[in-house]
């Protein structure tokens, strides 16, 4: 599935024009590995995404669902993330 502007990623937490970032939430269907492409936000940079922001990306249908967490890098107005850092869910209970 491709990135959809209608269901864009969410800002989460606020830095309020401090210089700590900004933090995002973004779900899809979508591998870590399709969303951390260059210029897969299309409308990244215009919703406010900044080098520095966070951004934890949700791959929903994964079971147990699959969470990464990347740092924003912007070229110009192109937003690209870093490769991620994968956190788990393993419940072994």
């Amino acid at each position: 599935m491709a990135y959809s502007t209608s269901a864009p990623p969410r800002l989460i937490g606020d830095s309020l024009g401090t210089t700590s970032p900004n933090i995002w939430m973004y779900a899809s269907t979508d591998a870590a590995t399709a969303v951390r492409v260059s210029g897969y936000f299309t409308n990244g940079y215009n919703l406010g995404m900044r080098a520095g922001d966070l951004v934890i990306s949700v791959k929903t249908d994964a079971s147990p669902v699959s969470l990464q967490l990347h740092v924003v890098n912007v070229s110009g107005t192109t937003v690209d993330l870093s490769d991620g850092l994968a956190v788990t869910a393993t419940n072994t209970d």
